[in-house]
């Protein structure tokens, strides 16, 4: 009994691997059509994000849109098969291996295997790198042992020892919804307007995507997925972050739908913790939410997590009322107390100064309904000359806080498609800077005579300069 139990499993491996030696064509190719991020990058290490995909292309556009802002498509059937939908990009089951190349080494990964289970995506950290060192990425990809192998390529740099000395210039962005693009073939204007700058890194503050805006509503996981393949199938997209290491933060509609907390009724089948599964799919990060990083002596960002453990947005206001929640607030205390860097910025998912809509709005630190947590922490960061770059306004601005000094600088929109929610005319006594269109901010930390110098610069969608505010170090 033993023998013919040993015969049939050695008979059914045989078949399989028969399966698996059938000559290959394309059905047995694999694509990286949604490319890849590089993640989390610091002086020693990495976190890469890929995923498998089964054709080259996506799925062309086939609807118009409608005039903006927000171009949602005309006619779309959201019950109609989600492999047919403008923009997606199927995932499929094989085998990942990550390479990065250095003048002085080479760390070669193991092949992995990609499934369903997680949307055919893989991410590897990968540590023992050195500082202020360029590696190349080199991902390849294969069907099983016996397919064909595709790669794509791209790299990155390490950030310099805490008390460097180097200039460092990163680009920021927010709300971008995959319908309001403004390049036929590109998609976004933004991201090679950025590429042009060559950053040593990009800060995204959330919304990369909008599960509920039409083009699919998300009312389900597969349709949540479809709408990372199709944001990240995007060319402009994709050639960016292959050469743009990635600090990403979420916002209420990469969750679930506008102003999201975790008490939120979900959007059909499509829960908050679903949409927290599905972050943590395409997201470059392990770990906590809000973390720290330090690029040389000049500069340090701190990223916050503003869904995970707020309290509900309408409930009256008080001292345990919070966004950001204890362990996070004593996190935020403690390493800011502990930094000796030059210049401080913080990337905020969603306004801390404002001014913001006063009608409607209870989700964020510049409205009333979190009153005294925006009071604490406007307080906290001016204190301590904390630059503050927010996502989430679809409209640019700089804005000095009346009370406190503090300063923060409004991305806008990825797109002009998507710009609204204020009025032009609308100029308040906060605002230094005022442009109601789409664009991104550009931060730029250098020395001047050996002067430490730090620069905001808001740019419009194709690259053009539209303010700039420049900050010289003053002792104390």
């Amino acid at each position: 009994m033993k023998i013919k139990l040993s015969f049939k499993l050695i008979i059914t491996t045989i078949l399989i691997l028969l399966q698996y030696s059938v000559s290959a064509g394309d059905k047995d190719k694999v694509y990286f059509t949604n490319g890849f991020k590089i993640g989390e990058v610091t002086q020693n290490s990495v976190v890469i994000l890929t995923r498998l995909c089964k054709a080259e292309f996506p799925v062309p556009i086939q609807h118009k849109q409608k005039e903006a802002p927000f171009c949602s498509p005309i006619d779309f059937d959201n019950d109609m098969e989600v492999s047919k939908m403008d923009g997606h990009v199927a995932g499929t089951f094989g085998r990942v291996r990550i390479t990065l190349i250095s003048e002085k080494d080479t760390l070669k990964g193991d092949w992995t295997h990609v499934s369903s289970y997680e949307d055919y995506t893989f991410k590897q950290q990968i540590g023992g790198l050195l500082p202020n060192t360029k590696y190349d990425v080199l991902i390849e990809g294969r069907k099983n042992f016996k397919s064909p192998k595709t790669s794509i390529k791209g790299s990155f740099t390490t950030s310099p020892m805490d008390h460097q000395i180097v200039p460092v210039t990163f680009t920021s962005t927010s709300c971008q919804y995959f319908w309001d693009y403004d390049h036929p073939e590109r998609g976004f204007n933004t991201y090679d307007a950025m590429a042009k700058l060559n950053p040593q890194f990009h800060c995204q503050t959330g919304d990369f995507v909008y599960y509920d805006k039409p083009g699919p509503m998300s009312y389900n996981i597969e349709l949540a997925r479809h709408k990372w393949g199709a944001i990240n199938g995007w060319p402009s997209i994709r050639d960016f972050y292959a050469n743009v290491p990635l600090y990403l933060e979420k916002d209420d509609h990469d969750m679930l739908k506008d102003d999201a907390t975790p008490k939120i009724k979900p959007l059909g089948e499509f829960t908050f913790y679903d949409g927290l599964k599905v972050w943590r799919e395409n997201a470059p990060l392990y770990g906590t939410p809000y973390r720290t990083f330090r690029w040389g002596q000049d500069l340090q960002i701190w990223l916050i997590e503003g869904r995970e453990f707020r309290s509900e947005n309408k409930s009256p206001d008080s001292p345990e009322k919070t966004i950001l929640g204890k362990e996070q607030i004593a996190w935020l205390k403690e390493t800011v107390k502990n930094s000796d860097a030059t210049f401080k910025v913080l990337l905020s998912p969603t306004p801390i100064v404002g001014p913001d809509r006063v009608k409607g709005k209870t989700d964020n630190h510049a409205n009333a309904s979190f009153k005294t947590e925006g009071e604490w922490l406007r307080k906290f960061l001016g204190e301590n000359t904390i630059y503050v770059v927010n996502g989430d306004r679809h409209w640019q601005y700089v804005s000095e806080d009346q009370e406190t000094g503090l300063l923060e600088f409004s991305q806008g929109a990825t797109s002009d498609n998507h710009a609204q929610g204020w009025k032009q005319e609308d100029v308040r006594p906060e605002h230094k800077f005022l442009r109601v269109k789409g664009g991104f901010v550009a931060v730029n930390v250098f020395r001047e005579n050996n002067i430490p110098t730090i620069e905001f610069v808001h740019f419009d969608c194709k690259g053009n300069e539209v303010n700039k505010e420049v900050i010289k170090y003053k002792s104390l």
